[in-house]
């Protein structure tokens, strides 16, 4: 059985007492992918060794997150759902068992490995853990918690806001060079071999209000969480691409990790303050996601702005699709069905026209957002199945 447990000895540490015990089925999946993620980006090893351990506890036993990503296992059926063609644990079958007799057993959890939530906060401690160089926390990592970890990143990010910096990065032309133009902008991608590369990516920064060129020096552009794009930069692990206006005006960063097979693994797409940026730049988004040879993970800040990659079979059947687009553009029913089924926080976006969608979400309008019913348009037929909806009681059962 897999348990992430607090020790029944006394112990005062932080990092005894940092992680919560939680029954998650899936834990060694969490772990393994975890490893995955870390070798793909190729994390130092005290990095990579924190995350495998610390990371791990914090997913497995403290994570909160809206399903699916964190999921209470309420019976045999839906486990077995969860596990697809594996094999539920023995004891795991049994916890549900016994639970169902009437025993007080703690509950059984199920964690998505590549939600949302746990990549955003892999993200973060990655860009924390990575900037330690210099440091009173160099050769210590595994002494800090995640929560401690998590806490002083967002401590240092809120400093990066108000701190004024004295003096003022110039852009460097020849530290970047442009890849795609687009409606309102061009991209342009920074050069690592560029000796400005790191002076581009402090201007960068300072025109943006986030990390990426935060150096702890601003006269030698060294140390700091810049270090840590810097240096992915430099050695060819990452590529950094800006959204420019006007007169090289930034309004957009993207970051992403070079993988073994060439493909890139896009990180964040990130607007000023680290915000999403701003609705007019999504089709220029949508151009750059298709113009890089990506892989098929669609990041979080993509979700964010109203960007997802179409389903595998749609693509197969229909070749001439590209493969990533915004929300509005899924027209077909098979589009918005599945849609509702991965990202159903974004239906409010969609026109649903179609009678067969407009049913569809009728059935499930207690798990969706109200929005997606008011707005959407309802024939006479499907009015009257929502308003006896409303005024038939339930009977026993929770049927109506």
């Amino acid at each position: 059985m897999v348990e992430i447990l607090v020790s029944q000895a006394p112990d005062h540490s932080a990092a005894a007492s940092a992680y919560k015990a939680r029954d998650v089925v899936n834990a060694p999946a969490i772990k393994q992918r975890i490893k995955e993620r870390s070798t793909g980006r190729g994390d130092a090893p005290d990095v990579a060794t924190w995350l495998g351990n610390h990371f791990y506890r914090h997913v497995v036993g403290n994570l909160q997150a809206d399903e699916p990503g964190v999921q209470r296992i309420a019976d045999v059926q839906q486990l077995q759902t969860l596990m697809g063609r594996q094999e539920p644990p023995a004891w795991a079958l049994e916890r549900l068992a016994r639970k169902q007799s009437g025993f007080d057993l703690p509950d059984l959890w199920w964690v998505l490995p590549d939600s949302a939530a746990v990549l955003t906060l892999e993200t973060r401690l990655v860009e924390f853990l990575s900037t330690r160089k210099g440091t009173s926390l160099e050769g210590k990592l595994q002494r800090v918690n995640a929560p401690q970890a998590l806490a002083r990143w967002m401590l240092e990010h809120l400093a990066f806001e108000q701190k004024q910096n004295s003096g003022w990065i110039e852009h460097s032309q020849e530290a970047v060079q442009g890849i795609l133009r687009g409606q309102l902008g061009t991209f342009v991608e920074f050069l690592g071999e560029s000796p400005k590369a790191r002076q581009e990516m402090a201007y960068e920064s300072q025109m943006m209000g986030h990390c990426v060129g935060q150096f702890a020096s601003r006269k030698t552009f060294i140390g700091g969480y810049g270090e840590h794009y810097a240096e992915g930069l430099e050695s060819g692990r990452m590529r950094l691409f800006s959204y420019r206006t006007g007169a090289a005006q930034p309004r957009i960063t993207v970051n992403a990790f070079v993988q073994k097979d060439g493909k890139l693994k896009i990180e964040q797409i990130k607007g000023k303050q680290n915000r999403p940026p701003i609705a007019r730049y999504v089709p220029d988004v949508v151009t750059l996601l298709n113009h890089l040879p990506l892989n098929d993970e669609v990041p979080e800040d993509a979700v964010a702005m109203g960007i997802v990659r179409r389903p595998p079979d749609v693509l197969q059947a229909h070749p001439e699709l590209t493969p990533w687009c915004s929300v509005q553009e899924l027209q077909t029913d098979n589009e918005q069905l599945w849609l509702m089924q991965q990202y159903p926080s974004l239906l409010p976006q969609l026109n649903l026209q179609s009678p067969l969608m407009q049913w569809m979400v009728a059935a499930r309008k207690d798990s969706l957002d109200s929005e997606v019913i008011d707005r959407m348009p309802k024939s006479a037929a499907l009015k009257h199945t929502l308003q006896m909806a409303k005024k038939r009681p339930l009977r026993a059962g929770g049927r109506v």
